[in-house]
């Protein structure tokens, strides 16, 4: 085992608290220097930081292990880290902050050089032998450093590997910007409290989420571009099924249309990178070097994205697979250089730092909360004020309220209840469509046997800020076209003021072209089924409530109660059309009377 202690600099310039932390960045932005502040003056064993993707976890974390070296409270320093690329990142920037970390460490070998004050490794690594780290960690007082903690209840085996190893550690720093699982897997050395619901949810030390770093200027805004379209293919039986992308679907219908939409030999991918690639031109005026990404959900459709992606742009884009010994270099290649396009499956999903990348499409059918925030947290590091992230997504409900609900601070949740009162909105229809699953045996008929016949895409709208703009049209259309010219570079203000000007257009022209529609000889407008109105009606009421919220912080029990109680009615599951119909005007009369 190595014995070798770090020698204390020689001098320490002036800084916050006390001294500058041997080399690190002479100005903290204001939240980190309020969590080291919390953290010295509470002097706690286990602290858990919760910051959004891109707010600076890493630096506070290293400015807290060299004021702890500096002091003598820990010798050694061990970071955990979810991939192999994060370790060589996390040694990168300790170096940077004046501390030595290995990032080729491993448990079998059991030691190090002398010349490192510690070590980087993997949870996968930490479980296959938890007890070499446990013995390392007796040995030395040590500061462990779990980055995105949560990885810690990825597996049983994870989970209690980390707590073998690392029980005995002097300090635990736990890091995350998504503390929220969906599972019931408890993280490790994370603290869980009763709520007065019965519920246990994680609670953090310190908690600096993405609404207030967009405030402070330390994140980019992100403006959600969403894409329909038709999409057909074949179930195992031979029957063919088409469905419109964003409709209400039942859940393998909606899981069966997202794959056929990302299917790469169909024409909605290649419609909507192009429709991405003209807005990283747009973005380019003012970022020069702006880069985009798209996350794939496997290789093979990783490359054939990457063969579209080279036909359109003439430019070959960098391909990142999960299992190349390589990829670490390209992702770092990308990064210092100006090239367009990088696609990767899973590898830049988390935790890696490519500052450039301004514009992404959300091309994976994975839609979990966890690995949706984790996505887009590639993509709003801001380098300098007005700069501005477009993230490309399929319009699936799922996807389109995580976008609705960006600042939204989530907890880790134990034992979560089911509700199924009427102050539940999703109650009654969850219950419906799960009924709906079971009888008509979906899953059965779908699952593992599909084959993609065709899809089109076509523009849905515009998710900003929990609100929704743009009123849909053709790919190219001047509606699409009109919101790929956004400016690279808007402060959220701004964007907002903008977003609601191309609205205002965007429905005059709608609207005057309804005129001359009604003007022509013998029109035949095509007519939906009753039972189809009410479903794009309570699907609108729903996302507009979902956006108040956003707005007010109401839960949505108490705003569609609010929405009864003026205009009374049955609750929205059993509303008529004419009843949801007011209740849309009114939300969107609340709306515009707290804009202006």
């Amino acid at each position: 085992m190595d014995s070798h202690l770090p020698a204390a600099p020689a001098v320490l310039p002036p800084a916050y608290p006390e001294r500058a932390a041997w080399g690190t960045a002479s100005k903290l932005r204001a939240w980190q220097s309020e969590a080291l502040k919390l953290y010295l003056d509470a002097n706690p064993r286990d602290f858990l930081a919760v910051a959004t993707p891109g707010a600076g976890k890493t630096t506070f974390a290293l400015t807290v292990a060299a004021e702890l070296l500096h002091r003598r409270v820990i010798e050694r320093i061990t970071v955990v880290t979810p991939t192999e690329h994060l370790k060589v990142q996390w040694a990168e920037a300790a170096d940077r902050a004046g501390i030595a970390i290995d990032p080729a460490f491993a448990g079998r070998r059991g030691k190090t050089n002398k010349d490192f004050q510690g070590v980087a490794v993997t949870y996968a690594g930490v479980a296959v032998n938890p007890l070499a780290f446990r013995v390392r960690t007796e040995r030395f007082k040590t500061l462990v450093i779990l980055d995105e903690v949560h990885h810690g209840g990825d597996a049983l085996s994870w989970g209690e590997g980390v707590r073998e190893a690392f029980e005995p550690a002097a300090r635990r720093l736990c890091l995350t910007g998504t503390p929220f699982r969906s599972d019931d897997n408890p993280i490790p050395f994370v603290t869980y409290e009763e709520g007065h619901d019965g519920v246990a949810r994680s609670k953090a030390d310190y908690t600096y989420g993405y609404g207030h770093a967009l405030r402070d200027h330390v994140v980019r805004p992100v403006i959600f571009m969403s894409y329909s379209g038709e999409m057909r293919w074949r179930t195992k039986a031979g029957d063919e099924v088409a469905a419109r992308l964003g409709e209400p679907l039942t859940k393998d219908l909606t899981a069966q249309a997202l794959r056929t939409a990302l299917d790469p030999t169909g024409e909605w991918m290649p419609a909507v990178l192009a429709a991405a690639d003209k807005r990283l031109t747009e973005v380019r005026r003012h970022m020069p070097d702006a880069g985009a990404l798209v996350i794939s959900g496997d290789q093979n459709t990783a490359r054939a994205y990457a063969k579209t992606l080279r036909e359109l742009t003439g430019e070959a884009p960098t391909v990142v697979l999960s299992d190349e010994k390589a990829a670490s270099k390209k992702i770092q290649k990308f990064s210092e250089g100006d090239s367009r396009w990088m696609v990767a499956v899973r590898m830049v999903s988390e935790g890696v730092d490519v500052p450039r990348l301004a514009v992404g499409v959300y091309a994976t059918p994975t839609s979990t909360p966890l690995f949706f925030a984790q996505a887009v947290g590639r993509f709003v590091r801001a380098r300098k004020r007005g700069e501005t992230a477009s993230v490309f997504v399929p319009s699936v409900t799922r996807l389109l309220g995580f976008a609705a609900e960006m600042e939204v601070e989530r907890d880790h949740v134990l034992g979560r209840k089911n509700s199924n009162d009427d102050g539940d909105i999703f109650a009654l229809e969850d219950d419906l469509l799960k009924q709906a699953n079971q009888t008509e045996g979906a899953s059965d008929e779908l699952e593992g046997n599909f084959e993609a016949l065709g899809s089109d895409a076509s523009f849905d709208r515009v998710v900003f800020d929990g609100g929704d703009y743009g009123t849909g049209g053709d790919q190219a259309s001047d509606e699409e076209l009109d919101f790929l010219g956004l400016p690279g570079l808007l402060e959220p203000d701004q964007v907002r003021e903008l977003l609601q000007k191309r609205q205002q257009k965007s429905v005059a022209a709608q609207k005057k072209s309804s005129r001359s529609t009604s003007d022509r000889e013998d029109p035949t407008p095509t007519e939906l089924a009753t039972h189809e109105q009410i479903a794009l009606l309570r699907r609108e009421l729903n996302g507009l409530v979902a956006a108040w919220h956003h707005r007010t912080g109401q839960p949505h029990g108490v705003i569609h109660n609010d929405l009864r109680r003026k205009l009374g009615g049955p609750a929205a599951a059993h509303a008529s059309s004419t009843q949801l119909k007011e209740r849309i005007e009114l939300i969107r009369d609340w709306a515009t009377q707290r804009r202006a």
